[in-house]
């Protein structure tokens, strides 16, 4: 069966320290295969998950380039501005390159940075759900 969530967060930091730990206990003969393959996929559902029921910022995306229809923002809260380079969508997950993109916090601080990628996707229960 596949997994039903997106894997991307296996390439952040504590994403590469588990792999490369399983990685280790596979060599070592102290796990299977399918047991890191179980773990991987846990590890996708609860990221998953615990950024869909604890992460409550909210943001607006305000660039320069006109947007397709189902990209614009439902509920803005918060500002990000800067200049949309690049955008993209591919099986359901919307990339989107932003340059020199500032951001307005919750507490009115200004962050920003030289480019940002942001990903969009729906989450484990809307997958699920169009599987239905």
């Amino acid at each position: 069966m596949a997994s039903a969530y997106y894997e991307f967060y296996r390439g952040s930091s504590i994403g590469m320290a588990l792999t490369d730990s399983l990685d280790e206990l596979i060599t070592s003969g102290a796990i299977t295969p399918q047991l890191a393959m179980k773990v991987l996929q846990q590890f996708d559902k609860s990221l998953a998950d615990t950024m869909v029921k604890q992460v409550k910022t909210k943001t607006s995306l305000k660039v320069p380039t006109i947007l397709p229809s189902s990209v614009s923002a439902n509920r803005p809260v918060h500002n990000l501005q800067g200049h949309l380079h690049t955008y993209r969508l591919c099986d359901d997950v919307w990339t989107f390159i932003v340059k020199n993109p500032s951001f307005k916090m919750e507490s009115n601080e200004a962050v920003s940075a030289p480019r940002i990628k942001i990903i969009a996707c729906k989450n484990g229960d809307a997958i699920e759900a169009g599987k239905k």
